[in-house]
């Protein structure tokens, strides 16, 4: 909400400096940036605001997932280093994330709970201020010795003693970088409370420059973010896929594998594609999809039969073929056709191993896809093997296969594995019918109930009552 109303009221600069990226001392950090390869793919938020109107246009790429890289930072800085007041502050915390905001801040109106109510008040009251919610970490790394060369002054250490008693010249360039405190310890602090505490101080230099009528720039980032995401995607296993799991954002994409005769007939493709014989593992994802002399000889289709054969000439020192063997049938009761995958067969110096997937199935119109088949029961069994034990072990991530009316090079809609109830759904609703069946079998229990209606009169004779009914 803080981002969304700051960029709100963003307006468009008329001029640009240097970017960022054109500064000769960049090969030097970049070097000793380079040993740190594996945070550069972190990412932080960056606030900025001052005193002075028209400094920023609206960030316009800063949509969701969107990271900010060091030339376009470069081209929001460059206006307000330029056009704005001469005197920047750089509130520079250990951690911070945008999600810290989310989590802290005095949404929904909540003021009075928020962790950043005078940073809230100051991008209300600013005349201009630019929310980034996610800034490469390379790009703020460089961002003290950016500043130092477009001010041409250098970085000026202060705490608020310290600012107290310096006289800032609107005139004169200064940067001053405040290095918010209790981030040391924030271990043994909850991280509301820190993030208060660290609110408090910008509130105090705010107050101050405020007093002493500075005009100002003032940025707030942090060294390292303080949440990284984790890719769920691949938690829970099972024979399909969760209703709402999403595929890896960083798998690589390979086009499917497509016969043809006249037109494209049979497509098939997986993320991963894995054989092992004898325990001995082979990945041939590489050797089948976007191999342009892959040999699909023995592949054959019809309107009712699809064959796909994909051949290895040396497969565990062998050749070895693949053969899907796809059936469509017209079912009368659903007056429509469906395709069954009936069997998958590996044939290998003279020997057929084979195995049955019947469960791949669908209506010929449409695709199959599972997240996992496989022949073993780690993550389901699609693929049963004829003969038990086999030596032959097939493992297929993100299955998808289309024989039937297929136009193009492309899959139609998919029939997916996944089934709608998943264990928790299913105890849900047996633990519901459980306890309903107890309320409905004590309800009729006390509508059962009946009350005596005679009653004995002690001046006539005694009422003698054998059974109630």
């Amino acid at each position: 909400m803080m981002a969304a109303a700051a960029a709100a009221r963003v307006r468009a600069g008329t001029r640009r400096g240097p970017a960022l990226w054109q500064m000769p001392w960049l090969p030097l950090v970049a070097v000793a940036a380079a040993s740190a390869a594996s945070a550069a793919e972190q990412q932080v938020p960056l606030v900025l605001w001052s005193s002075d109107r028209n400094l920023w246009a609206p960030a316009a790429n800063t949509h969701e997932g969107h990271i900010t890289s060091d030339r376009q930072l470069s081209t929001y800085l460059d206006p307000a280093l330029e056009l704005g007041p001469r005197n920047v502050l750089l509130f520079l915390q250990d951690k911070l994330s945008v999600e810290d905001f989310t989590a802290y801040g005095g949404v929904f109106g909540n003021k009075q709970d928020s962790a950043f109510s005078n940073l809230e008040n100051a991008l209300d009251l600013a005349p201009s201020s630019l929310v980034l919610p996610a800034v490469d970490w390379y790009a703020v790394s460089t961002l003290t010795t950016y500043l130092q060369e477009k001010l041409g002054a250098s970085p000026l250490h202060v705490d608020l003693a310290t600012l107290r008693e310096l006289k800032l010249n609107a005139s004169l360039p200064a940067l001053l970088l405040i290095r918010l405190p209790y981030t040391a310890s924030s271990g043994l602090m909850a991280p509301k409370e820190v993030l208060t505490a660290n609110d408090e101080v910008i509130g105090q230099v705010l107050s101050t420059l405020k007093s002493e009528e500075v005009p100002y720039t003032a940025a707030l980032t942090a060294v390292r973010p303080s949440r990284v995401a984790r890719d769920v995607a691949m938690v829970a296993g099972g024979p399909g896929r969760q209703l709402l799991q999403r595929p890896s954002a960083s798998a690589a994409i390979h086009p499917p594998v497509s016969y043809n005769d006249t037109a494209p007939r049979i497509l098939f493709w997986a993320q991963n594609f894995s054989v092992a014989y004898g325990g001995r593992w082979e990945d041939l994802t590489s050797l089948t999809f976007g191999v342009q002399d892959l040999n699909l000889t023995g592949s054959f289709w019809n309107d009712s039969v699809a064959w796909l054969a994909l051949t290895y000439d040396q497969l565990f020192g062998t050749m070895v073929t693949f053969k899907f063997i796809l059936a469509n049938r017209f079912y009368q009761v659903s007056a429509r056709h469906w395709f069954t995958l009936e069997r998958l067969e590996i044939h290998s110096n003279g020997s057929v191993a084979s195995f049955n997937a019947s469960q791949v199935t669908g209506p010929s119109i449409y695709s199959f896809h599972c997240e996992y088949v496989n022949s073993h029961n780690k993550n389901g069994d699609l693929l049963v093997p004829s003969t038990q034990p086999s030596l032959w072990q097939l493992t297929f991530q993100d299955f998808q296969i289309q024989a039937f009316n297929v136009t193009g090079e492309r899959f139609s809609y998919a029939s997916d594995c996944a089934g709608f109830f998943s264990p928790g759904i299913w105890m849900g609703l047996l633990t519901s019918l459980f306890m309903l069946f107890i309320f409905t079998y004590g309800l009729h229990m006390i509508l059962g109930l009946k009350t005596m209606d005679r009653f004995d009169d002690h001046k006539g004779p005694t009422i003698a009552l054998t059974q109630i009914v």
